[in-house]
Formats: structure tokens, sequence, C-alpha cells
């Protein structure tokens, strides 16, 4: 199970662990390590979160499938959160989305054939402001025309090589 993360920042976690008074306090932050090392949680990582914690496995799937911004399943590099709040539909999110499918050529929850990007729904990005929206990494992107759309994901192609 430690292939999921380096050794020092394994220990820094137990460490972390034997000094809460709640231990799974620390259950995103373990998540989100092991995401930042494989890209996604495997099914092993939440046995290990668990194990660190002192926590039972079905604790950390708990909040793992809770937050839709750990994977638990394998992703592209670049996920593409789009916003479906009521805000971000009444702006638009249908045509986004809409032009988001046909541009990269999946569906919400499918990978495009390059591996790069995968597609998700989010129910609020917190950007109003800038309806209709989509995050990809911690960047979020609007409001979104499908001329910006096309801007932005043409600027990750480049900076992945491709």
């Amino acid at each position: 199970m430690s292939e999921l993360l380096p050794q020092n920042q394994l220990d820094e976690f137990k460490a972390k662990a034997n000094c809460a008074d709640h231990p799974q306090e620390l259950i995103v932050d373990l998540l989100r390590a092991i995401q930042t090392e494989c890209g996604w949680v495997p099914d092993h990582g939440i046995d290990l979160v668990a194990d660190v914690l002192g926590v039972l496995p079905v604790e950390v799937e708990e909040v793992a499938t809770f937050y839709d911004k750990i994977y638990r399943y394998p992703v592209g590099k670049r996920v593409i959160h789009v916003c479906d709040s009521v805000c971000c539909w009444a702006n638009g999110s249908e045509d986004v989305l809409d032009h988001l499918q046909k541009t990269l050529g999946i569906n919400l929850g499918q990978t495009s054939a390059d591996g790069l990007f995968t597609l998700l729904p989010t129910c609020c990005l917190g950007a109003c402001g800038e309806a209709p929206a989509m995050m990809i990494g911690l960047t979020t992107y609007g409001p979104l025309t499908p001329e910006r759309i096309d801007q932005v994901l043409a600027e990750i192609r480049e900076e992945a090589g491709g």
C-alpha cells in the first residue's frame, strides 16, 4: 500500500493522526495526497487512509464519495467540472456542456481519447457572477462562450504538449 505515497509523507500523516483528537479530520487531506500522487484514489488508497488514521474503511469511503473533487476512478490529466447550479443553468450551462461534449467527443463522466480531459458536472463552483462557469484544476473560467471554451482547451493542450 505504501506505493501510494512517499514514505516521508506517509510518516507525516501518521504523526499527525497520532496527535489528533479526531483523526478522521485528516481524511480529506490524506485522500487528496493520494490523488495528487496517483491521479485518483484506488480502493487500496481507501484502506491505506483507514489504516493510517485508525478509522473504518467505510468512513473513508463515505467521505471520498461525498466530495466530487475526489476521484474514485481513473480520470484524465485535466478534469473539467461544469457548474450546473441554478445560476449557471439560467445563464447557459447546458450550452457549455453541449459544446464541451461535441468538442471533446465525450459525455459526462468520460475521458477524451487522448486521456487529457475528463468531463464531470459539479453542483456549484461559487462563481455565480461569472456564470456559466467551469473549473479545470484549480482555475475557474467564466463567463463562458463557445469561443472562450475553445481558447481554454487550446491553451491546456498546448501546455500539455499536444
